[in-house]
């Protein structure tokens, strides 16, 4: 999945709702709101609330680090 793939602005995490961002490194897919991690499998994005991983709060903000400076 690439960051200008118009898949990724239909995306939505399934628990809040909310927009997710690519974490292309990882293969995932980032809600920082809840800390949640989605893996994409073969370029699927594995978006079942049971896929979801908790991400701690050291990878949390290595993880915002790195959103905030693909952005710019």
């Amino acid at each position: 999945m690439n960051p200008d793939d118009p898949l990724l602005a239909l995306l939505a995490c399934p628990l809040d709702k909310g927009p997710l961002s690519l974490l292309r490194e990882e293969e995932a897919l980032y809600n920082p709101r809840l800390r949640l991690s989605y893996p994409i499998l073969d370029g699927i994005p594995q978006l079942l609330p049971s896929s979801g991983r908790k991400v701690g709060a050291d990878d949390h903000k290595r993880l915002l680090t790195r959103l905030k400076a693909t952005a710019t």
